[in-house]
Formats: structure tokens, sequence, C-alpha cells
């Protein structure tokens, strides 16, 4: 023991930010050497306190609250002295490779320290620099298969946070390939916040709706992110469908298009979307339906041609190959079309009737019996049922 007090004082009068350097050099070592054993003369030469395996070393850290140090050595380093913002960006470094090599890591860091709360504070900062860049990826590890750490940063306001952050860029674009990366970070990590009911509820509050009908609406680089995350806050929660559609956002959505329905006045102006000019989005639908009915029946062909026993395939994988040639976009065009026609207006009725006579068209109903799976079995059996009626619709 005595032979490494003097590597333990050294460790102990290290400066702050030197530190996480010094950990992240040993971690990083086993990342590009497959055998562990090849890190340990480095680890020798930085004091035997650490000579073992990384992941021996991150189990040892977390023991020793190295989590909980980490973080709070964040809060105390200044980034205006550049070797202090060094030292932020190592210490965002350690706690990759921490989560890198015990990915339970992600809940116990977010449990036991303030590290969402340092992290959301940093990516709402106006200036972008290199560590803004690093905690948006930090943050969206951390939420990204974690709903524990999704409640946690809705609880401490944070989908408002991300909103404010991404307000930044609502009608202009990143200055950099670093800052796009960012800002693409930044909605993913809202993505990731939306899965709760909770924080979709927080994002409708915080007019999160709007944010990104505006984002949509200047069509700059975050337009498409923009879309993704309507998609994941109006996914299977109705008060933010409805909230879209009160503030005129079918009409940018409509935009977006030509490059479950609710009930009421709502309803009534979705479908009038429908009507204008001669009827042209259906035509645009059938476009996108003849595309997709294409590709499917493509793939189909290559599977007949294909000995598939030998290819070990059960029918659930094959099914997944159709639906990743495109079957389950064309299930979706069909579905629309046919609640299109099952509204009862007449124009679009005999729009959709005439379409279909002069392409020749089929339906596939292969995509009723997989629906509503993952909603439990009345869920399942509603669902199949409204589909009948839909394909009866257009029979």
């Amino acid at each position: 023991m005595e032979d490494h007090k003097g590597e333990r004082l050294m460790w102990h009068n290290l400066r702050d930010e030197a530190k996480p350097n010094l950990v992240l050099v040993y971690l990083w070592c086993d990342r590009s050497n497959a055998d562990e054993t090849a890190a340990l003369p480095l680890a020798t030469s930085i004091g035997h306190c650490i000579a073992a395996p990384p992941t021996a070393l991150a189990d040892a850290l977390v023991d020793a609250n190295a989590l909980d140090l980490l973080v709070h050595n964040l809060s105390r380093l200044s980034e205006a002295d550049p070797d202090e913002a060094e030292a932020v960006h190592h210490s965002l470094a350690v706690l990759e490779n921490l989560i890198d090599l015990r990915p339970h890591l992600a809940d116990l860091v977010c449990d036991r320290t303030k590290v969402l709360r340092w992290l959301l504070a940093r990516v709402k900062a106006r200036d972008f620099e290199a560590n803004k860049q690093y905690a948006s990826e930090i943050l969206a590890i951390l939420l990204q298969n974690s709903p524990a750490n999704q409640k946690r940063l809705g609880q401490m306001n944070g989908v408002d946070g991300l909103l404010q952050a991404v307000a930044m860029y609502k009608s202009r674009d990143p200055r950099t390939t670093d800052e796009g990366e960012m800002l693409e970070n930044l909605f993913d990590c809202l993505c990731c916040v939306l899965m709760p009911l909770g924080n979709k509820e927080r994002f409708v509050k915080a007019e999160g709706v709007e944010l990104m009908i505006i984002i949509m609406k200047q069509k700059k680089s975050a337009y498409s992110s923009a879309i993704r995350t309507l998609d994941f806050a109006m996914t299977r929660f109705p008060p933010a469908c409805e909230r879209f559609v009160d503030v005129l956002g079918l009409k940018t959505a409509f935009a977006a298009f030509m490059g479950g329905i609710t009930k009421g006045s709502r309803r009534i102006r979705l479908l009038g979307k429908f009507v204008e000019n001669e009827c042209e989005k259906i035509d645009r639908l059938m476009e996108l339906y003849i595309r997709y009915s294409d590709r499917v029946k493509a793939e189909t062909e290559r599977f007949e041609s294909l000995d598939l026993d030998d290819l070990e395939m059960d029918d659930d994988e094959r099914y997944n190959r159709k639906l990743e040639a495109g079957l389950y976009t064309l299930q979706l065009v069909a579905l629309i079309l046919g609640h299109i026609w099952h509204s009862g207006n007449s124009q679009m009725r005999t729009r959709i009737e005439l379409l279909l006579r002069q392409n020749k068209l089929t339906k596939d109903d292969e995509y009723h019996d997989n629906i509503g799976d993952l909603d439990g079995p009345e869920e399942k059996e509603k669902a199949q049922g409204r589909t009948k009626e839909i394909i009866a619709a257009l029979s």
C-alpha cells in the first residue's frame, strides 16, 4: 500500500480540469484495442489505483461516487477559461465512455446527480460552440432508451427548455456542419422526451405545436425535423391533433404533402382540403398509392422467385420485408383514401372511383390482420373493425 501512496497523493493534487483527461485516456484506450490487457501499461503509468480493465474501472468509479464528483465538477468549471472549457469537454467524454461501457449508468447518473439540469441549461445557451454540441449529444444519449430520464426531464420543465433551444433556428439555418448536427441532436432529444404522455401535454401547453408550424413555414433546414417532432407529439394524443387543426396547421401540412380524424368542424376543415383545386390532393394520394403498390409488387415477385425454405424465413419476417419495401406506406395511403371515400362527399367519392377505374387498382387487405397489435385485444378488434368498414366502402 505504501508503494502507491505517492501515486494517490499525485492524483489528489491534480487540478480539477486534469482529472477527467487522465481517466479519459485510459477509457478510450480500450475502445481502440480488443484486448483489455493492452491498456494495462498505460494504467500503470498513471497510477496503480486504476490499473484494471476499463469495465472494472467504470464499476469502481461508480462505487466511489465518481459520477457525483464528475457532475459537481462541471458546475465548478468556467468555460470562459480555455483550459476549463477543455476540462468540460473531457468530463463529458468521460461520461459518454462510462455509459458506453455500462449502459445502465444512463439512468443512474440522472437519478443521483443534476446532470440533466446542467445539460439542459447548457443547450439553452445562445452562442454555439463545441461544448454546446457535445452537451446536446450527451443529452440525446441519456434520453434515447430511458423512459425514466424522459419523465425526469419533463418534470424539470425540460420540454419548454428544448423548445427554447430549437426556437433559435426557427428563421435561420445553422452556420456550420457542427451546428447543424447539434440542431439534429436537439430535435432527437425533443422527440425522445415526447414519448411519455405527460410530456405531450407539456408540449401542447408550451405552444410547441405552434412553434413547429412556424419552423415548417420558414422552410429552413429544421423543416423535416419539425414534421418529425409533430408526428411524435400527435401520435396517440388527440389534444395535440386538435391544437394542430385549430392553429391552421393543415394548410402548412398539405403544402408539405404536395411537394383517425377528429369530429366536428375540424373534420370538415380536414376533408375540405381534399376538395381544393379539383381534388388535386386525392390525385397526389393516388400517385403515391401506385408508386408504393409497384414497389410491393416487385418485392413480392422477387420473393416468389426465391426458395424461401432455404432462407429459413417465417411468415412474420416475410411480412416485415414487405413492410420495408413500402407496404406500410401503401396501407396508410389506402386507409386515407378509404376515410375520404367513406366521408360521404360525392365529389371526392367520384374522383376516387374514377382514379381506381383508370388505373385498374385492386385493394390489399393484408394489413387488416396485423393492425392494433400494440394496443391490446380490445383496441385491436376495434381497429380491425374500422379497417373492414373502409375496405368495404372501397369495394
